[in-house]
């Protein structure tokens, strides 16, 4: 009767730590992640209905993987009047990614001698995004800023018309996420301003330069 009574004390205990796993991920509960680069695009390239787009893609993707009640900004930045630097809207660290590891304690830290790598910017869910070298490029990441984190002064569009084009016009600032380029080089391995995109900003362009339409996402608080 005792043996009966422990192992039915055990399954229902298993079963409401389990439960409070799902219901804490289904509400978008605290995985403790901080940091990811994101899974996917929401399929219209460099246009993601601006800044505010942008940051709800990155929230939806960070609740889906049990971490959404944080506020998740992407780093973005956008341009001309009124330009917002990606470096002032994603709080003030410390990040750590899906994995646990800390890819940077400061903004003065992101911007300087950080953890970023192949190996550490994962996507949402932990998996490694594919770069350079393997059979499909994606190591491409939008950001439309400069090394610094800061929108780009001039007419030349770097950010896809501030996050609002697709198809074939407009170009984007994108940095590299797995520190390699083609030439070994600063701006070459700068995880967030390597280069413009060409051939504009819909996803077959975004493509064409080794990327996806991937963003940074960072917790805000």
């Amino acid at each position: 009767m005792r043996r009966t009574t422990l192992v039915l004390a055990l399954s229902l205990s298993t079963l409401a730590v389990s439960g409070c796993a799902a219901w804490n991920g289904w509400f978008g509960g605290d995985s403790g992640m901080s940091f990811f680069v994101t899974s996917s695009n929401p399929g219209r390239g460099g246009d993601f209905g601006g800044l505010a787009g942008a940051d709800r893609h990155c929230q939806a993707l960070a609740s889906s993987a049990g971490a959404g009640n944080k506020t998740w900004r992407a780093y973005l930045s956008t341009a001309g009047a009124g330009s917002v630097n990606a470096r002032d809207r994603i709080g003030r660290g410390p990040w750590v990614n899906a994995k646990g590891v800390v890819v940077a304690r400061s903004v003065e830290e992101l911007h300087g001698t950080n953890m970023l790598s192949k190996q550490n910017s994962v996507t949402e869910k932990g998996d490694i995004i594919s770069g350079r070298g393997d059979p499909v490029n994606m190591h491409d990441i939008l950001t439309g800023s400069s090394p610094d984190g800061r929108a780009i002064a001039g007419s030349t569009d770097t950010t896809c018309g501030n996050w609002t084009r697709t198809g074939g016009e407009g170009s984007a600032i994108v940095g590299h996420h797995d520190r390699l380029g083609l030439q070994d080089d600063a701006p070459a391995r700068s995880w967030n301003s390597s280069h413009a995109t060409r051939g504009g900003c819909g996803m077959e362009g975004l493509k064409s330069t080794g990327g996806a339409g991937l963003l940074y996402c960072f917790a805000a608080n």
